[in-house]
């Protein structure tokens, strides 16, 4: 006896064989899948609920590897800005307001937005810890929507020069001690659905002291690192100042922070030497194509990446550079944008991509053996794509391709995490939505008032191509 099967749709298992399934069906009990396989072959199973899902797809839950969920009460403030104006203008500015209210509201809000596109794991890149105790608030919103959830404790404890606020750069012994908080009252917690890992703000916002500090707790701990990776020149421009001459990727280098634990965000400036450096140490990559192109910060060299061996994964970034934690878009973003950047229609795939958002993001978190793919002892994490909810998804010729290339959250039925139906029939099971847009709408409208960013939404002139003026930093920061 099954908790739950889900039949008759066109299962896309994703693992090791690229098994589909048409008609099949997944059987589900407590938290794990226990069969996937033809629906004939369930023809005479017993389940507590029978979910027919002919004319659907089944596919493994999406896994973004980078995010910044504080950034979801940002949306419209950082439009057409570089990385380094982009910081001055919107972000740093806003992030040093953060309370708990806020920082609640941004994650439930980032958590609703991903789960409606099927995301059934992320890692949120905390890094705004102008007060105690933010973090314990982006754990309370994963627990509130049940998705699987990585909190990155951010590091930051230099890089003054570059304009991080005082508020946003702490003592290194202030930093760990939180991380150890953090990682001893939530890592493993929840089923095995909260993680704590460390994440250096950047090459240029970080000491040395702080990178081989990192190194040596992850290690301890056994948990994982992330951290910006060569997003644009400038980053390892900076770093070079900080890091007596060396690029971001080479303090990394240098202070055995290089490792298979190691999540490095962007890699868009990365050389053939680093990108084969990464790959002897098993250096996982996130890929974030939407934000990348939002800061026209260059294309990120994945498909030589991958030719290289690199495991890369895809990631939206956050909201206040994607403006979405939206991952079906971040599918198609990421193959148009390496047939355009390598004018070879071949450069990715669609089938490609779904690796790098399913299995390639699970083996980028340390995953592999639990999530990723439905295949039986795995986690029951999977959402129900239906193409006729959205004219723009038929007809459907190919699975893969119409989750790709005609996708949109508007298709995502239902999806769940650790076998808990946490969206049915389009909508969220866990709690009142409307309330929740409600309160981070007016979160979001009182944050930029008191950041000082409110112009930046309302009163901005209608721009004219390259007339964008230079970002300034308020003055009180």
């Amino acid at each position: 006896m099954y908790d739950l099967l889900l039949t008759n749709g066109h299962v896309v298992t994703v693992n090791g064989r690229r098994d589909s399934f048409h008609p099949g069906a997944v059987a589900v009990t407590g938290a794990t899948i226990q069969a996937v396989g033809p629906a004939a072959e369930f023809s005479g199973a017993q389940a507590q609920r029978v979910i027919d899902v002919s004319g659907k797809l089944v596919f493994p839950g999406l896994v973004n590897t980078h995010t910044h969920l504080f950034q979801t009460l940002l949306k419209g403030l950082g439009d057409d800005l570089v990385l380094s104006d982009w910081l001055l203008a919107a972000t740093l500015p806003s992030a040093i307001e953060f309370k708990a209210r806020e920082a609640y509201a941004s994650a439930l809000l980032g958590c609703l937005d991903a789960l409606h596109s099927g995301t059934t794991t992320l890692l949120d890149y905390n890094y705004a810890h102008p007060v105690p105790m933010l973090g314990d608030e982006a754990i309370r919103a994963f627990r509130a929507t049940g998705i699987r959830a990585i909190l990155a404790r951010g590091t930051t404890d230099a890089g003054a020069q570059f304009g991080i606020p005082a508020a946003l750069r702490q003592p290194g012994e202030e930093i760990l001690a939180d991380f150890r908080r953090l990682y001893e009252a939530y890592h493993g917690a929840d089923n095995g659905r909260l993680r704590v890992w460390l994440a250096p703000g950047s090459g240029w916002g970080c000491s040395e002291w702080m990178l081989r500090e990192v190194r040596r707790l992850a290690t301890e701990c056994r948990t994982g690192i992330t951290i910006h990776v060569s997003e644009t020149p400038w980053d390892r421009e900076a770093a070079a100042a900080v890091h007596g001459g060396r690029s971001d990727f080479g303090a990394l280098e240098a202070y055995g922070v290089l490792g298979p634990d190691l999540v490095m965000v962007h890699c868009v400036c990365l050389t053939p030497e680093e990108i084969a450096v990464t790959a002897r140490h098993d250096v996982k990559v996130s890929h974030n194509p939407v934000s990348n192109m939002y800061l026209a910060s260059g294309v990120a060299p994945v498909p030589a990446m991958l030719s290289a061996g690199v495991v890369c994964s895809l990631a939206t970034d956050g909201a206040a550079s994607n403006n979405t934690q939206d991952m079906i878009e971040v599918l198609k973003s990421a193959a148009l944008l390496h047939k355009v950047a390598t004018l070879d229609p071949t450069a990715m795939t669609a089938e490609q991509v779904l690796e790098l958002a399913t299995i390639d993001g699970a083996r980028a978190l340390g995953m592999e053996d639990s999530i990723g793919s439905l295949e039986a002892g795995k986690r029951a994490d999977l959402f129900v794509f239906d193409p006729g909810r959205s004219a723009r998804s038929v007809p459907m010729h190919h699975p893969v391709s119409t989750l790709v290339y005609s996708g949109s959250a508007a298709n995502v039925e239902l999806v769940m995490v650790d076998g808990r139906i946490v969206v049915e029939d389009g909508a969220v099971t866990c709690l009142d939505e409307r309330a929740a847009l409600a309160e981070a709408q007016l979160a979001a409208t009182e944050l930029a008032a008191r950041a000082g960013t409110a112009g930046r939404a309302r009163n901005r002139p209608w721009p004219r191509p390259g007339s964008a003026a230079p970002a300034t930093l308020p003055e009180r920061m």
